[in-house]
């Protein structure tokens, strides 16, 4: 941790109540940077210190533009809104189809689109928080997920096309499995279909060769060296933070 290489700068995190945005905002802020953290629970957020919090539902389209009104100048924004769905293409109803869209890629167009007019005067950094589970590797039962994590990447990458002469980077963070909230419903709702949590918990574990799962705060450390100055020389990249899966 490098305190106070962020300070002075104003950094905006989606999806901070728990997992990987939480750890995310909170290395952001003792990183110095002024914080606005939001989350579609805000109950997630009123633990979260030193940061100013909003409820936010990133797929609004609406509501997402008239919240990014009220910024001035954005240095960072780091978005982290994703859905996973379990099931192949022929278990992927089409609603839980428009779900995948609507809360992993549809937020992102929404939130970045927003964001990126206060970063235009001064540049900045945005980071996405994309997955391998992606354009990157395929994953059984991950159909859905992996088309929109996949969109998020390419969305981020033609972004970095677009701002670069604006001197606004865009990086794609894709981490592997992250023990967080998020994994631990994942495999709850596993065991229910395996009969046994044990096993549910070895289906995921067994996907990592380090033979653990990730924790939110590396994936945060990789995430402020993107936002510092430290990273000022990378754009356009989709960077593996995985365990060993994609060697």
């Amino acid at each position: 941790m490098t305190k106070g290489r962020l300070t002075g700068r104003v950094a905006v995190v989606t999806a901070a109540g728990q997992g990987i945005g939480r750890a995310v905002a909170e290395r952001l802020v003792a990183d110095g940077a002024q914080v606005h953290a939001s989350d579609l629970n805000p109950a997630l957020l009123a633990s979260l210190q030193g940061a100013e919090t909003a409820a936010l539902d990133a797929t609004d389209h609406a509501a997402v533009h008239s919240y990014f009104a009220g910024f001035g100048q954005i240095d960072i924004l780091v978005h982290a809104v994703g859905y996973v769905h379990h099931g192949s293409i022929e278990e992927c109803a089409p609603e839980d189809w428009r779900r995948s869209m609507s809360i992993t890629l549809d937020s992102a167009y929404n939130v970045l689109g927003a964001a990126v007019g206060h970063m235009k005067a001064a540049g900045g950094s945005i980071i996405t928080i994309g997955s391998i589970a992606s354009s990157t590797k395929g994953f059984a039962k991950r159909a859905a997920y992996g088309a929109a994590k996949g969109g998020v990447i390419a969305l981020t990458k033609a972004m970095a096309a677009d701002y670069l002469s604006d001197r606004i980077r865009c990086n794609c963070v894709c981490p592997g499995t992250v023990d967080s909230p998020s994994l631990r419903g994942r495999i709850d709702d596993l065991a229910k279909t395996m009969g046994d949590h044990d096993k549910a918990h070895r289906f995921f574990l067994d996907r990592q060769p380090a033979g653990r799962f990730g924790q939110p705060e590396e994936i945060a450390g990789l995430v402020a060296f993107l936002a510092s100055d430290d990273g000022a020389f990378m754009t356009g990249q989709v960077v593996n933070i995985d365990g060993g899966i994609t060697i």
